[in-house]
């Protein structure tokens, strides 16, 4: 006679073909960067036929991307969706995104908070300011670590194994000029960017850390260079970095 199934066995039952899809997923998060078919299907313990098809119905359902030139695959719109669903539950993005309005208000300025990304430093929250920019920056947007002051400041403060990572997939090099203006940018805790790299458009960005002093996610505030003060004394300074203290102490 079968032995009949438990309460609790019944209720661990899962669909395995949704699991085999999840190691797809997972190997993209763990490598932080697109994947050929070869790479990924090898990442996740599959075949390349077998990772193939699941990768069909992952496109179809908007959970990975496949690149049209390169052929390789990435996180999908929906990945980015519910990615930053879960963001928008962690204490120090839900304290930033609590100031933004009113620093945007205040200043005149645009105001963008960006985390690091497996590209690079990527918006998260946008809110427009006063004055109107000829830029196109969203949620989204994934910034330069070398030319803009968002980058800059990831490369100055955060963790040294994920900056390395983001500048991997950036192509970019850990230059002798740069390591010495990320000198200058630790002793000063902000960084500013003037008609860079958009003609015209300026911007000032200061890191948030948490209670352990780990950097969190970057502040930055742009605008139209005739109308942003970038002055290191200035009150747009001033409003930064009080904003980012005040965000620190909500963490604490």
């Amino acid at each position: 006679m079968a032995r009949s199934e438990t309460g609790e066995e019944k209720k661990q039952r899962g669909i395995q073909s949704v699991e085999v899809g999840a190691r797809l997923l997972d190997a993209l998060a763990a490598r932080r960067e697109p994947l050929a078919l070869s790479a990924l299907a090898e990442a996740a313990g599959l075949s390349s036929a077998q990772a193939h098809t699941y990768l069909v119905s992952l496109t179809r359902l908007g959970l990975v991307k496949r690149d049209a030139l390169t052929g390789n695959y990435e996180p999908g719109p929906l990945s980015l969706r519910l990615g930053l669903l879960n963001l928008e539950h962690q204490p120090a993005y839900r304290a930033a995104a609590s100031r933004v309005p009113a620093l945007a208000l205040a200043t005149g300025m645009s105001v963008a908070v960006s985390v690091a990304g497996p590209q690079g430093p990527t918006i998260v929250r946008y809110e427009r300011g006063g004055y109107p920019l000829h830029v196109n920056l969203h949620v989204g947007t994934v910034m330069s670590l070398s030319s803009t002051s968002t980058g800059r400041v990831f490369r100055a403060f955060d963790d040294d194994t994920r900056v390395a990572a983001m500048l991997a997939h950036q192509a970019e090099a850990d230059a002798p000029e740069m390591r010495e203006r990320i000198g200058e940018i630790r002793a000063r805790g902000i960084e500013r960017s003037v008609d860079a790299p958009s003609p015209g458009v300026s911007s000032m960005s200061v890191p948030v850390f948490d209670a352990a002093h780990r950097m969190q996610l970057a502040l930055t505030a742009i605008g139209p260079t005739g109308l942003a003060d970038v002055g290191w004394d200035g009150p747009l300074t001033r409003a930064l970095k009080d904003a980012a203290r005040d965000i620190t102490g909500l963490l604490s």
